[in-house]
Parts: C-alpha cells; sequence; structure tokens
C-alpha cells in the first residue's frame, strides 16, 4: 500500500469520525431538548374528593410517559378562583360539573372530557354504631352532623340545592355541627370520632374501610357528574391534552375510577396519537379544513378525512368502511346510515344555485332558461352526490326535469368539479351549491333558484355509535360548531344552524 492511499484512507477515517461526533451531539442536543420538555411538569387543579383515584393514574401515567404531574387538592370553588386570579395551572378537575360550566362562562377552560358520576350518601363507622338509619336520625339532638361548605366544595353545592328543592335543607343546616372546607374533612371528623355521621359522596368510601354508607331516599339527586377541564391559559395545551385523554381513556384512567367505586361514563381507548376518520361531503371541505388542522395540532393526533359524493360516501360505509365520524351534504345521505349514525344534529344549510359566466352572458335567470336550445348545462350525478339527489328533486317540483335534462353534458359527483368545468368554459350552466362558487367570483355569477323550497340541503353531523374514539370525535364537532368555525362557514356560503347551544358539550 503505497502513502498516498494510506493518506487517503486516513482522511476517510478522520472524515466519518467528525461526521459521527457531530451526529451524536446533534443527537444528544435533540435528546436533550425532549429531556427537558417532558421535565415540565403539568399542574393539575383537583378537588378532593378525586385525590385516591388521581393519585393511582399519575403514578402510571409518570411511569409510562416520564412526565411529572403536579396536583394542587382543594375544594372545587376554591381551585377555580385559583385559577381566575393566578392564570396558571393546565387542567381542572372539579368534583361537580356546575364548576366546570361556571368556568367555560368565565372564559377559563377549553376542552371538557366527562369522567363519571358520583352519588351523595350519608356517612358513618363501620358498625353504624349511632343506629342512623333514616333522614330524621340525622336531626336527633345527640348525633354531631358534619357537611362540607356549600360555598366551597361540590358535595355541600350539591346538597344544599337538593334539600332545599325538598324543603328539607333549614331543618338539616341547624343540626349541623360544622361546615368543612372539603369532603375529605368531613370524612377524617368520622375517623377521629369529631362526627357521628356526614354527607358526603360513595365513591370517597372507598378510600375509607372504617367507614360505611347509608343511604337515604331524602338525598337521592345528590348526583355530580365529574370531567376533566383544560385551562384556557395552560403554556403546554398539547401536552395537557395528552394526560386528559389517558385519564379519560376506558383502558388507563377510567380503569381506576372504576376500581375506586365511580360510576364511570364511556371512554375512548387509549392511544398515545389516535387516529380520527371523517367522512365529509365534497362541498364541506373549504368550510372544515382550516378546523381538522387546528385540531391535529392542538390535540396532538391525525384526522383522516375522506371527502367524496355522499352518494359514494354512503356506498362506502355499506360496504363495511366505518369511519368515526360523517359529515353528510344532506340529512338524505344521512338518513341512509341511520344504524351506524343515530344522533345526528344539524350544523349548517346550503343552497342550490345556478352558476352561470361572469355577465351571464346567455341570459339566464331561472331554471326554465336552462331548457334554451344548444346550451351545455352540468349538474351533480343523483346517485352519487347529495348535491345530485336535490337537484333532480328541485328539478321535479319544479315540473323542468325532462326538458332540463336533455341540454345536460355533464353530470359530476362533486360541485367542484362543475366549477372546473365552468371556468374552463366547457359548460355555460351549472346547478351546484353556492358554497361550491364561493372561490370563484371573479370568474362566475350565482343565480338564485325561488319559489321552490326543496333547493336548500341541510348538514347534519354524527358521531358513529361504535367508534372508539367517540370523545375525540365530540370535541372536534365541538370545535366545528365554534364561532370561529361558523365565521369560515358564512364566508363559504353556507348558513348557520346553532348546532351546539351555549353550555352544550356533545353530540346528544
Amino acid at each position: 500500500m503505497n502513502r498516498q492511499t494510506m493518506v487517503l484512507i486516513g482522511s476517510g477515517v478522520v472524515f466519518a469520525t467528525m461526521l459521527f461526533l457531530m451526529n451524536a451531539s446533534n443527537s444528544t442536543q435533540r435528546n436533550r431538548g425532549l429531556s427537558d420538555q417532558a421535565q415540565e411538569p403539568l399542574v393539575v387543579f383537583c378537588a378532593a374528593s378525586n385525590r385516591a383515584v388521581l393519585e393511582l393514574i399519575r403514578l402510571q401515567y409518570e411511569n409510562e410517559f416520564s412526565r411529572p404531574i403536579q396536583i394542587q387538592y382543594g375544594a372545587s370553588q376554591t381551585l377555580l378562583s385559583n385559577i381566575e386570579v393566578s392564570g396558571t395551572g393546565d387542567l381542572y378537575l372539579p368534583a361537580d360539573d356546575s364548576f366546570v360550566e361556571l368556568g367555560l362562562a368565565k372564559g377559563l377552560l377549553s376542552e371538557v372530557f366527562p369522567l363519571a358520576t358520583m352519588n351523595g350518601v350519608v356517612a358513618v363507622r363501620r358498625g353504624n354504631p349511632k343506629n342512623i338509619q333514616s333522614f330524621s336520625d340525622l336531626l336527633r339532638p345527640e348525633i354531631r352532623l358534619v357537611q362540607a361548605s356549600p360555598d366551597a366544595a361540590a358535595i355541600g353545592k350539591r346538597t344544599k340545592i337538593v334539600l332545599t328543592e325538598k324543603k328539607l335543607w333549614d331543618r338539616v343546616e341547624a343540626a349541623t355541627i360544622a361546615f368543612r372546607t372539603t369532603i375529605v374533612d368531613v370524612a377524617n371528623d368520622m375517623v377521629v370520632h369529631a362526627a357521628d355521621a356526614g354527607i358526603v359522596y360513595d365513591a370517597v368510601l372507598k378510600s375509607y374501610p372504617d367507614l360505611e354508607s347509608v343511604q337515604m331516599p331524602e338525598l337521592h339527586g345528590i348526583v355530580s357528574k365529574v370531567s376533566l377541564a383544560v385551562v384556557t391559559g395552560s403554556k403546554q395545551p398539547q401536552a395537557a391534552l395528552h394526560f386528559a385523554r389517558y385519564v379519560a381513556a376506558k383502558d388507563r384512567g377510567l380503569v381506576h375510577y372504576a376500581e375506586q367505586g365511580f360510576q364511570i361514563t364511556r371512554g375512548d381507548v387509549w392511544s398515545d396519537q389516535p387516529e380520527l376518520s371523517i367522512f365529509a361531503g365534497s362541498m364541506l371541505r373549504p368550510a372544515i379544513e382550516e378546523t381538522l388542522i387546528a385540531f391535529e395540532k392542538r390535540e396532538g393526533v391525525r384526522v383522516t378525512r375522506v371527502y367524496n359524493g355522499c352518494g359514494v360516501l354512503v356506498a362506502q360505509m355499506k360496504a363495511g368502511q366505518h369511519p368515526d365520524a360523517y359529515f353528510a351534504c344532506d340529512s338524505e345521505f344521512m338518513s341512509q346510515v341511520p344504524d351506524l349514525f343515530p344522533k345526528p344534529v344539524d350544523v349548517s344549510m346550503n343552497e342550490l344555485v345556478i352558476l352561470v359566466q361572469k355577465g351571464n352572458p346567455h341570459d339566464i335567470n331561472s331554471l326554465r332558461d336552462l331548457t334554451k336550445k344548444g346550451l351545455r348545462v352540468g349538474v351533480g350525478h343523483e346517485k352519487q352526490c347529495a348535491m345530485g339527489w336535490l337537484t333532480q328533486n328541485t328539478l321535479r317540483q319544479g315540473g323542468l326535469q325532462t326538458e332540463v335534462m336533455e341540454n345536460v353534458t355533464v353530470q359530476s359527483p362533486t360541485g367542484d368539479m362543475l366549477v372546473n368545468q365552468m371556468r374552463a368554459g366547457a359548460l355555460d350552466a351549472a346547478v351546484a351549491y353556492l358554497s361550491n362558487a364561493a372561490g370563484s367570483a371573479e370568474h362566475l355569477d350565482a343565480i338564485p333558484i325561488v319559489g321552490l323550497s326543496c333547493s336548500l340541503a341541510t348538514q347534519p353531523f354524527a358521531v358513529a355509535e361504535g367508534s372508539h374514539n367517540t370523545q375525540l370525535a365530540e370535541r372536534l364537532f365541538k370545535k366545528i360548531c365554534s364561532a370561529e368555525s361558523k365565521e369560515t362557514f358564512e364566508a363559504e356560503g353556507f348558513r348557520w344552524r346553532d348546532p351546539m347551544p351555549q353550555g352544550k358539550q356533545s353530540v346528544p
């Protein structure tokens, strides 16, 4: 081996070593960055009633993802006030949904994850030494009754509301020797023999083997729905949503909720990065695409969308393809799959119009004008899309179906294809949705179809009955119903139907 060859080999080794060290350094920096990010704790404000179960979930999550969870326990109202005053925190878990509704109304909370329910009962020491069996027993002079404060704790608030309605609150309040800050304080009073009875949630007693419950008809109605909500001001919303999905997953957090005596809701199947599938009519694409992109980014999930004519989509679903959600161009095509989507909600409306070239050179002002000899007309395909089905109904109602169809040269599965044909000069007129022409105002004019009621299409949204991502799909529905989404729909030519009135959290 000559000297020149040795030099070349040596140079190659040095170069390869430098590349290796550079890559190793970059990899270390990337890993350090991820590690630093992973060590940023999530701050959760949690009601004392959920402490036992959330500690179990926290330990499991930290072991699985090496991300610390910092939890502050207290009374539901106090915690909400802390969020409002400090502007800090990532998640809020009160003992009752009324506090979530209050936080939503104040703009303090955003996404909501339903978890479980709890019921009010009377707690006594094991064996019930004071023989407390009925509501009247709570009022006996020798019974030391304690409660959680109605002004701070969810159980206290619910108890006062229910017993006030039953005209029993004044008597119970007079018999109560003390009001505690949290439900845990009430249970602890029982344990140390500072009280004989206390009104608590049934699920809380799972952590107190020395106590048992007495159910009383007068307390029926003291039911609290437990939900976890993301704090609007969270500096790490994607991480907060990741943990929230974990807590609400049927095979993760909800397992612990069930074991701790809660009545759990239907949760999603856990996935580190869930994939949500949605079928949507093609004409809805410009109205929802930006919302889908923003939803993916915030939640850290993937949304697989299939846009097509609704007739085509229905055929695919009947052949066995079952998306998590379906957004139809018209109610007619939602009604064809009622077994998959039993609870649709109307979101918007869209109207059929006659599209003509700019300036309307053929002087087309009504459906009857589409019968002019030699006119090239495009319509939607009746079997492939809601637009085509609606067009044929409209033509039949107007008594013009046979005459207009003689001039039809194109039957398309989507309105966008008709618009493209118009802009290319291949058609003189087309019957399409107003939204299809939204981006072509400088090339096309839209002529209203007057006097025919069936020229309006209604767009319903529904979550699949058998979806493994029900809660995720419902949160997407809420984003589609947001004020920002409404603006997009209206800008694209749709009419809004107010699908989610204020305070409503999910698809019915």
